[in-house]
Protein backbone atom coordinates (compact mmCIF):
# COMPACT_ATOMS: atom_id res chain seq x y z
CA UNK A 1 0.00 0.00 0.00
CA UNK A 2 3.13 2.30 0.79
CA UNK A 3 2.01 5.40 1.66
CA UNK A 4 -0.86 6.53 -0.56
CA UNK A 5 -3.40 8.77 0.45
CA UNK A 6 -7.30 7.42 0.61
CA UNK A 7 -7.53 9.81 -2.30
CA UNK A 8 -5.06 8.42 -4.07
CA UNK A 9 -5.78 4.60 -3.61
CA UNK A 10 -9.57 6.36 -4.65
CA UNK A 11 -8.36 7.91 -8.00
CA UNK A 12 -5.91 4.73 -9.15
CA UNK A 13 -8.84 2.71 -8.41
CA UNK A 14 -10.85 4.75 -10.64
CA UNK A 15 -7.98 4.63 -13.18
CA UNK A 16 -7.75 0.87 -13.37
CA UNK A 17 -3.91 1.07 -12.13
CA UNK A 18 -5.18 -0.59 -8.89
CA UNK A 19 -8.03 -2.89 -7.35
CA UNK A 20 -9.63 -3.26 -3.87
CA UNK A 21 -8.72 -6.61 -4.07
CA UNK A 22 -5.11 -5.95 -4.44
CA UNK A 23 -5.26 -3.55 -1.42
CA UNK A 24 -6.95 -6.51 0.54
CA UNK A 25 -4.25 -8.82 -0.59
CA UNK A 26 -1.54 -6.55 0.78
CA UNK A 27 -3.39 -6.03 4.03
CA UNK A 28 -3.45 -10.08 4.62
CA UNK A 29 0.01 -10.31 3.76
CA UNK A 30 1.22 -7.90 6.34
CA UNK A 31 -0.75 -9.40 8.69
CA UNK A 32 0.63 -12.73 8.24
CA UNK A 33 4.18 -11.23 7.98
CA UNK A 34 5.85 -12.65 11.07
CA UNK A 35 8.11 -10.02 10.77
CA UNK A 36 5.34 -7.59 11.54
CA UNK A 37 2.52 -7.48 14.66
CA UNK A 38 -0.12 -9.16 12.94
CA UNK A 39 -0.65 -11.28 15.55
CA UNK A 40 -0.86 -8.99 18.41
CA UNK A 41 -3.02 -6.03 16.72
CA UNK A 42 -5.43 -8.26 15.40
CA UNK A 43 -8.59 -10.24 17.78
CA UNK A 44 -9.98 -11.56 14.37
CA UNK A 45 -9.29 -11.42 10.99
CA UNK A 46 -11.46 -11.64 8.01
CA UNK A 47 -9.57 -12.67 5.46
CA UNK A 48 -12.37 -14.62 3.07
CA UNK A 49 -15.03 -11.98 4.19
CA UNK A 50 -12.75 -8.90 2.85
CA UNK A 51 -11.77 -10.92 -0.21
CA UNK A 52 -15.23 -11.37 -1.22
CA UNK A 53 -16.46 -7.90 -0.40
CA UNK A 54 -13.57 -6.25 -2.15
CA UNK A 55 -14.40 -8.31 -5.38
CA UNK A 56 -17.70 -7.36 -5.52
CA UNK A 57 -16.88 -3.67 -4.91
CA UNK A 58 -14.25 -4.31 -7.91
CA UNK A 59 -16.91 -5.32 -9.89
CA UNK A 60 -19.38 -2.65 -8.98
CA UNK A 61 -16.69 0.28 -9.67
CA UNK A 62 -16.76 -1.65 -13.68
CA UNK A 63 -20.01 -0.75 -13.42
CA UNK A 64 -19.63 2.64 -12.43
CA UNK A 65 -21.26 2.53 -8.99
CA UNK A 66 -18.70 3.69 -6.17
CA UNK A 67 -20.18 4.03 -2.65
CA UNK A 68 -17.62 6.95 -1.66
CA UNK A 69 -14.20 8.03 -1.55
CA UNK A 70 -13.62 5.49 0.88
CA UNK A 71 -15.17 2.34 -1.05
CA UNK A 72 -12.84 -0.88 -1.36
CA UNK A 73 -10.26 0.67 1.53
CA UNK A 74 -8.97 -1.63 3.58
CA UNK A 75 -10.17 -0.52 7.37
CA UNK A 76 -9.47 -2.14 10.56
CA UNK A 77 -11.92 -1.85 13.69
CA UNK A 78 -11.68 -1.73 17.67
CA UNK A 79 -12.74 -4.66 19.51
CA UNK A 80 -15.14 -2.05 21.05
CA UNK A 81 -17.87 -2.14 17.97
CA UNK A 82 -20.75 -3.95 17.50
CA UNK A 83 -20.68 -6.65 14.47
CA UNK A 84 -23.75 -8.86 13.78
CA UNK A 85 -23.18 -11.87 15.00
CA UNK A 86 -19.87 -11.16 16.51
CA UNK A 87 -19.46 -11.11 20.63
CA UNK A 88 -17.84 -7.76 21.19
CA UNK A 89 -15.05 -8.64 23.72
CA UNK A 90 -13.48 -5.36 24.54
CA UNK A 91 -9.89 -7.04 24.64
CA UNK A 92 -11.40 -9.15 27.67
CA UNK A 93 -12.01 -12.99 28.49
CA UNK A 94 -14.44 -11.85 31.01
CA UNK A 95 -16.92 -11.54 28.34
CA UNK A 96 -16.00 -15.02 26.14
CA UNK A 97 -19.66 -16.93 25.90
CA UNK A 98 -21.82 -13.87 25.74
CA UNK A 99 -24.23 -13.68 23.06
CA UNK A 100 -23.11 -12.07 19.84
CA UNK A 101 -24.25 -8.35 18.40
CA UNK A 102 -27.77 -8.69 17.39
CA UNK A 103 -26.83 -5.75 14.76
CA UNK A 104 -24.19 -4.05 13.52
CA UNK A 105 -22.73 -0.67 15.75
CA UNK A 106 -24.24 2.77 13.54
CA UNK A 107 -20.48 3.15 12.93
CA UNK A 108 -19.74 -0.02 11.41
CA UNK A 109 -23.03 -0.02 9.73
CA UNK A 110 -21.84 3.70 7.86
CA UNK A 111 -18.39 2.32 7.01
CA UNK A 112 -20.12 -0.66 5.39
CA UNK A 113 -22.15 1.68 3.51
CA UNK A 114 -19.89 3.79 2.08
CA UNK A 115 -17.92 0.78 1.02
CA UNK A 116 -14.79 0.08 3.48
CA UNK A 117 -13.65 -3.30 3.45
CA UNK A 118 -13.37 -4.35 7.16
CA UNK A 119 -10.21 -6.12 7.46
CA UNK A 120 -10.64 -7.31 11.22
CA UNK A 121 -11.21 -6.38 14.49
CA UNK A 122 -8.01 -4.83 16.40
CA UNK A 123 -6.65 -5.64 19.93
CA UNK A 124 -6.80 -2.99 22.69
CA UNK A 125 -6.31 -2.28 26.26
CA UNK A 126 -8.99 -4.61 28.14
CA UNK A 127 -11.85 -2.59 27.98
CA UNK A 128 -10.34 0.46 26.60
CA UNK A 129 -8.85 1.33 30.28
CA UNK A 130 -5.73 2.63 30.31
CA UNK A 131 -3.42 4.83 27.42
CA UNK A 132 -0.75 2.34 27.63
CA UNK A 133 -1.85 -0.14 24.81
CA UNK A 134 -0.55 -3.92 26.90
CA UNK A 135 -3.34 -6.88 27.21
CA UNK A 136 -1.86 -9.47 28.89
CA UNK A 137 -4.50 -12.00 27.72
CA UNK A 138 -4.26 -11.08 24.13
CA UNK A 139 -0.31 -9.80 24.09
CA UNK A 140 1.41 -6.13 23.33
CA UNK A 141 2.01 -4.86 20.17
CA UNK A 142 5.22 -3.75 19.65
CA UNK A 143 5.25 0.44 18.56
CA UNK A 144 6.42 0.65 15.23
CA UNK A 145 9.74 2.86 15.92
CA UNK A 146 12.16 0.81 17.88
CA UNK A 147 10.74 -2.46 17.61
CA UNK A 148 13.94 -4.55 18.91
CA UNK A 149 14.01 -2.67 22.08
CA UNK A 150 10.09 -3.59 22.24
CA UNK A 151 8.15 0.23 23.03
CA UNK A 152 4.71 0.18 23.93
CA UNK A 153 2.35 1.24 21.30
CA UNK A 154 0.30 3.28 23.38
CA UNK A 155 -3.81 2.88 24.24
CA UNK A 156 -6.19 1.96 24.29
CA UNK A 157 -6.40 1.69 20.89
CA UNK A 158 -3.30 0.21 20.58
CA UNK A 159 -3.91 -2.40 17.67
CA UNK A 160 -5.33 -0.01 15.47
CA UNK A 161 -2.50 2.27 15.66
CA UNK A 162 -0.31 -1.16 14.75
CA UNK A 163 -2.60 -1.40 11.70
CA UNK A 164 -1.75 1.16 10.21
CA UNK A 165 1.23 1.41 10.62
CA UNK A 166 2.63 -1.79 9.56
CA UNK A 167 0.29 -1.78 6.27
CA UNK A 168 -2.23 -3.86 7.69
CA UNK A 169 -4.87 -1.44 6.51
CA UNK A 170 -5.31 2.05 5.69
CA UNK A 171 -7.20 3.62 8.42
CA UNK A 172 -8.53 2.20 11.96
CA UNK A 173 -11.30 3.13 13.66
CA UNK A 174 -10.86 3.18 17.19
CA UNK A 175 -12.08 5.40 20.84
CA UNK A 176 -10.95 8.03 22.50
CA UNK A 177 -12.26 8.51 26.28
CA UNK A 178 -8.75 10.26 27.20
CA UNK A 179 -6.87 9.86 24.46
CA UNK A 180 -6.83 6.49 23.03
CA UNK A 181 -6.76 7.60 19.59
CA UNK A 182 -4.34 10.41 19.57
CA UNK A 183 -1.87 8.60 22.58
CA UNK A 184 -0.70 5.33 19.77
CA UNK A 185 -1.57 7.88 16.63
CA UNK A 186 1.33 9.93 18.98
CA UNK A 187 3.90 7.24 19.87
CA UNK A 188 3.78 5.29 16.28
CA UNK A 189 4.38 8.75 13.94
CA UNK A 190 0.61 8.89 13.02
CA UNK A 191 -2.34 10.82 12.64
CA UNK A 192 -5.29 10.96 14.86
CA UNK A 193 -8.31 12.66 15.67
CA UNK A 194 -10.74 12.44 18.63
CA UNK A 195 -14.15 14.26 17.28
CA UNK A 196 -16.68 16.46 19.58
CA UNK A 197 -18.28 13.73 21.65
CA UNK A 198 -21.48 13.70 19.88
CA UNK A 199 -20.58 13.78 15.91
CA UNK A 200 -20.32 10.31 15.80
CA UNK A 201 -22.94 8.10 17.03
CA UNK A 202 -21.86 5.64 20.02
CA UNK A 203 -24.72 3.28 19.52
CA UNK A 204 -23.23 -0.50 19.77
CA UNK A 205 -20.09 1.03 21.22
CA UNK A 206 -18.69 -1.02 24.03
CA UNK A 207 -18.94 1.71 26.93
CA UNK A 208 -16.21 3.32 29.17
CA UNK A 209 -17.35 6.31 29.95
CA UNK A 210 -20.50 7.65 28.29
CA UNK A 211 -19.57 10.91 29.53
CA UNK A 212 -16.08 11.00 28.00
CA UNK A 213 -16.43 8.24 25.42
CA UNK A 214 -16.07 9.34 21.35
CA UNK A 215 -14.89 7.79 18.51
CA UNK A 216 -12.99 8.34 15.12
CA UNK A 217 -9.76 7.30 13.38
CA UNK A 218 -6.04 6.88 13.13
CA UNK A 219 -4.79 7.04 9.74
CA UNK A 220 -1.15 8.42 7.99
CA UNK A 221 -2.47 12.06 7.08
CA UNK A 222 -5.09 14.74 8.32
CA UNK A 223 -6.79 14.44 4.88
CA UNK A 224 -7.45 10.96 5.44
CA UNK A 225 -8.87 11.45 9.12
CA UNK A 226 -10.88 14.15 7.57
CA UNK A 227 -12.71 11.42 4.95
CA UNK A 228 -13.11 8.89 7.66
CA UNK A 229 -14.69 11.51 10.17
CA UNK A 230 -17.03 12.48 7.14
CA UNK A 231 -18.25 8.89 7.09
CA UNK A 232 -18.40 8.16 10.72
CA UNK A 233 -20.73 11.73 11.04
CA UNK A 234 -22.77 10.85 7.58
CA UNK A 235 -21.79 14.39 6.38
CA UNK A 236 -20.89 14.96 3.00
CA UNK A 237 -17.36 13.37 2.26
CA UNK A 238 -14.96 16.45 1.22
CA UNK A 239 -11.52 17.68 1.89
CA UNK A 240 -11.67 21.38 2.78
CA UNK A 241 -8.67 23.22 1.43
CA UNK A 242 -5.55 23.57 4.06
CA UNK A 243 -5.69 27.56 4.48
CA UNK A 244 -2.74 29.51 4.67
CA UNK A 245 -1.33 29.52 8.41
CA UNK A 246 -0.06 33.80 7.52
CA UNK A 247 -2.62 35.09 9.66
CA UNK A 248 -3.83 32.19 11.96
CA UNK A 249 -3.51 33.12 16.09
CA UNK A 250 -2.94 29.82 17.66
CA UNK A 251 -2.71 29.68 21.79
CA UNK A 252 0.32 27.61 23.68
CA UNK A 253 -1.12 27.30 27.10
CA UNK A 254 1.77 26.83 29.38
CA UNK A 255 0.02 26.03 32.06
CA UNK A 256 -0.19 22.28 32.46
CA UNK A 257 0.33 20.91 29.24
CA UNK A 258 4.33 22.24 28.89
CA UNK A 259 5.03 20.75 32.81
CA UNK A 260 7.55 18.34 33.56
CA UNK A 261 8.02 17.47 29.44
CA UNK A 262 10.60 14.97 28.93
CA UNK A 263 13.76 16.39 26.75
CA UNK A 264 12.92 14.42 22.89
CA UNK A 265 9.05 15.89 23.43
CA UNK A 266 10.26 19.53 24.38
CA UNK A 267 12.63 19.68 21.51
CA UNK A 268 10.15 18.12 19.03
CA UNK A 269 6.97 20.90 20.48
CA UNK A 270 9.55 23.50 20.53
CA UNK A 271 10.66 22.82 16.50
CA UNK A 272 7.21 22.85 15.35
CA UNK A 273 6.39 26.11 16.84
CA UNK A 274 9.00 27.87 15.10
CA UNK A 275 8.24 26.50 11.88
CA UNK A 276 5.05 27.59 12.33
CA UNK A 277 5.70 31.35 13.44
CA UNK A 278 8.61 31.06 10.17
CA UNK A 279 5.26 30.00 7.97
CA UNK A 280 3.60 33.15 9.17
CA UNK A 281 1.22 31.23 12.14
CA UNK A 282 0.86 33.82 15.38
CA UNK A 283 2.52 31.81 18.01
CA UNK A 284 0.69 33.36 21.20
CA UNK A 285 2.53 31.42 24.52
CA UNK A 286 0.21 32.48 27.60
CA UNK A 287 -0.71 30.66 30.80
CA UNK A 288 -4.54 29.98 30.35
CA UNK A 289 -4.58 29.52 34.27
CA UNK A 290 -7.91 27.79 33.69
CA UNK A 291 -6.36 24.34 32.60
CA UNK A 292 -5.10 23.76 36.21
CA UNK A 293 -8.38 23.46 36.85
CA UNK A 294 -8.26 20.11 35.24
CA UNK A 295 -7.31 17.81 37.87
CA UNK A 296 -10.43 18.47 40.18
CA UNK A 297 -12.78 18.28 37.32
CA UNK A 298 -11.82 14.01 37.03
CA UNK A 299 -9.57 13.64 40.51
CA UNK A 300 -8.30 10.66 39.27
CA UNK A 301 -10.07 9.59 36.98
CA UNK A 302 -12.89 9.68 38.88
CA UNK A 303 -16.08 10.20 36.31
CA UNK A 304 -14.63 7.31 34.19
CA UNK A 305 -14.35 5.20 36.96
CA UNK A 306 -17.67 5.55 38.54
CA UNK A 307 -19.42 4.75 34.78
CA UNK A 308 -16.98 1.99 33.89
CA UNK A 309 -17.79 0.40 37.32
CA UNK A 310 -21.91 1.12 36.57
CA UNK A 311 -21.48 -1.20 33.84
CA UNK A 312 -19.06 -3.76 34.98
CA UNK A 313 -20.48 -4.60 38.11
CA UNK A 314 -22.61 -7.23 37.30
CA UNK A 315 -19.45 -9.26 35.27
CA UNK A 316 -17.05 -8.53 37.92
CA UNK A 317 -19.52 -10.47 40.72
CA UNK A 318 -18.94 -13.50 38.96
CA UNK A 319 -15.52 -12.82 37.15
CA UNK A 320 -13.03 -10.63 38.67
CA UNK A 321 -10.72 -13.00 38.54
CA UNK A 322 -10.86 -13.19 34.39
CA UNK A 323 -9.96 -9.23 34.45
CA UNK A 324 -6.71 -7.82 34.01
CA UNK A 325 -5.81 -6.85 37.36
CA UNK A 326 -4.57 -3.46 37.23
CA UNK A 327 -7.51 -2.94 35.27
CA UNK A 328 -10.30 -4.17 37.51
CA UNK A 329 -8.48 -2.04 40.67
CA UNK A 330 -9.02 1.12 38.04
CA UNK A 331 -12.52 0.16 37.60
CA UNK A 332 -13.15 -0.77 41.01
CA UNK A 333 -12.55 2.99 42.59
CA UNK A 334 -15.49 3.95 41.17
CA UNK A 335 -17.81 1.64 43.25
CA UNK A 336 -16.42 4.40 46.08
CA UNK A 337 -17.76 7.71 44.37
CA UNK A 338 -21.25 8.75 45.71
CA UNK A 339 -24.28 9.80 43.25
CA UNK A 340 -23.86 13.32 45.19
CA UNK A 341 -19.95 13.46 44.34
CA UNK A 342 -20.24 12.29 40.96
CA UNK A 343 -23.10 14.87 40.50
CA UNK A 344 -21.02 17.67 41.93
CA UNK A 345 -17.97 16.57 39.32
CA UNK A 346 -20.14 16.56 36.48
CA UNK A 347 -21.54 20.38 37.86
CA UNK A 348 -17.86 21.23 37.86
CA UNK A 349 -17.34 20.22 34.66
CA UNK A 350 -19.89 22.08 32.66
CA UNK A 351 -17.96 25.25 34.85
CA UNK A 352 -14.61 24.07 33.22
CA UNK A 353 -15.99 23.66 29.72
CA UNK A 354 -17.43 27.76 29.72
CA UNK A 355 -14.36 28.59 31.11
CA UNK A 356 -12.21 26.89 28.68
CA UNK A 357 -14.59 27.99 25.77
CA UNK A 358 -14.06 31.77 27.34
CA UNK A 359 -10.28 31.37 27.26
CA UNK A 360 -9.63 29.98 23.92
CA UNK A 361 -12.10 32.38 22.23
CA UNK A 362 -10.22 34.28 19.78
CA UNK A 363 -7.84 31.84 18.65
CA UNK A 364 -7.56 29.44 15.37
CA UNK A 365 -6.93 26.34 17.95
CA UNK A 366 -4.95 25.74 21.09
CA UNK A 367 -1.28 23.59 20.28
CA UNK A 368 0.76 21.68 23.14
CA UNK A 369 2.63 18.07 22.97
CA UNK A 370 0.38 15.40 22.39
CA UNK A 371 2.15 13.38 25.24
CA UNK A 372 5.13 14.16 27.52
CA UNK A 373 6.98 11.52 26.65
CA UNK A 374 8.01 9.49 23.77
CA UNK A 375 7.11 5.38 23.88
CA UNK A 376 8.50 3.71 27.12
CA UNK A 377 10.08 -0.07 26.87
CA UNK A 378 7.17 -2.60 27.30
CA UNK A 379 9.58 -3.59 29.94
CA UNK A 380 9.95 -0.71 31.83
CA UNK A 381 5.67 -0.15 31.78
CA UNK A 382 5.36 -3.59 33.09
CA UNK A 383 8.11 -3.78 36.06
CA UNK A 384 6.03 -2.84 38.70
CA UNK A 385 2.23 -1.60 39.61
CA UNK A 386 3.99 1.90 40.40
CA UNK A 387 5.87 1.97 36.94
CA UNK A 388 2.88 0.73 35.18
CA UNK A 389 0.29 3.42 37.28
CA UNK A 390 2.41 6.37 36.75
CA UNK A 391 3.44 6.22 32.74
CA UNK A 392 0.11 5.78 32.21
CA UNK A 393 -0.95 9.13 34.39
CA UNK A 394 2.04 10.25 32.54
CA UNK A 395 0.49 9.55 28.96
CA UNK A 396 -3.10 10.41 29.62
CA UNK A 397 -2.22 13.77 31.06
CA UNK A 398 -2.31 16.16 28.01
CA UNK A 399 -5.10 14.25 25.85
CA UNK A 400 -7.67 13.84 28.53
CA UNK A 401 -7.84 17.31 29.31
CA UNK A 402 -9.51 17.74 25.51
CA UNK A 403 -12.19 15.38 26.74
CA UNK A 404 -12.72 17.18 29.84
CA UNK A 405 -13.79 20.12 27.90
CA UNK A 406 -15.57 18.58 25.39
CA UNK A 407 -13.09 19.52 22.14
CA UNK A 408 -11.97 18.12 19.47
CA UNK A 409 -8.02 17.76 18.82
CA UNK A 410 -5.80 16.13 16.27
CA UNK A 411 -2.32 14.93 17.24
CA UNK A 412 0.11 15.02 14.05
CA UNK A 413 3.44 13.60 13.96
CA UNK A 414 6.19 16.78 14.63
CA UNK A 415 9.44 14.92 15.10
CA UNK A 416 12.53 14.79 12.80
CA UNK A 417 12.89 12.11 10.41
CA UNK A 418 14.43 9.02 12.63
CA UNK A 419 14.07 10.43 15.73
CA UNK A 420 11.31 9.12 18.48
CA UNK A 421 7.83 9.39 17.13
CA UNK A 422 6.39 12.64 18.94
CA UNK A 423 2.83 14.24 18.46
CA UNK A 424 1.54 17.63 18.18
CA UNK A 425 -1.77 18.06 19.36
CA UNK A 426 -4.18 20.34 17.65
CA UNK A 427 -7.06 21.28 20.10
CA UNK A 428 -10.55 23.43 19.64
CA UNK A 429 -13.55 23.93 21.65
CA UNK A 430 -16.46 21.78 20.95
CA UNK A 431 -18.06 21.67 17.39
CA UNK A 432 -15.30 23.10 15.61
CA UNK A 433 -14.25 19.72 14.44
CA UNK A 434 -14.13 21.14 10.68
CA UNK A 435 -11.57 23.77 11.17
CA UNK A 436 -9.65 22.03 13.29
CA UNK A 437 -9.42 19.56 10.41
CA UNK A 438 -9.10 22.14 7.57
CA UNK A 439 -6.38 24.02 10.07
CA UNK A 440 -4.50 20.31 10.88
CA UNK A 441 -3.79 20.03 7.30
CA UNK A 442 -1.98 23.34 7.06
CA UNK A 443 0.04 22.64 10.25
CA UNK A 444 0.80 19.20 9.26
CA UNK A 445 2.22 20.24 6.07
CA UNK A 446 5.22 22.84 7.91
CA UNK A 447 6.04 20.53 10.75
CA UNK A 448 5.51 16.52 10.02
CA UNK A 449 8.55 14.66 8.89
CA UNK A 450 9.60 14.62 5.46
CA UNK A 451 8.41 10.71 4.54
CA UNK A 452 10.81 9.39 1.66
Amino acid sequence: MGKLSITEMSQRMAAGSLTSRQLVEEAIAAIGDPNLEGARAFMTVYAAQARAVATEIDAQRRKGIVASPIAGIPISIKDLFDEAGQTTLGGSTVLIGQPPAVRDSTVVARLRKAGAVIIGRTNTVEFAYTGLGVNPHYGTPKNVYDRATGRIPGGSTSGGAISVGDGMAVAAIGTDTGGSLRIPAALNGLVGFKPTQRRVPLEGVMPLSTTLDSAGAISWSVADCTLMDAVLTAEAVQVPDAPSLRGLRFAVPKTFFQTDLSEPVARAFAIALSRLSAAGATIVELPMAEFAQAANINPRGMITASEAYAWHRKYIENGADKYDPRVLARIKTGAAISAPDYVQLLTLRREFIRSINQAAAGYDAMLMPTTPDIAPTIAEVLKDDESYYRINGRMLRNPSVVNLFDGCALSVPCHQAGDAPVGLMIAGTQNTDHRILAIGRSIEAVVAPRRV
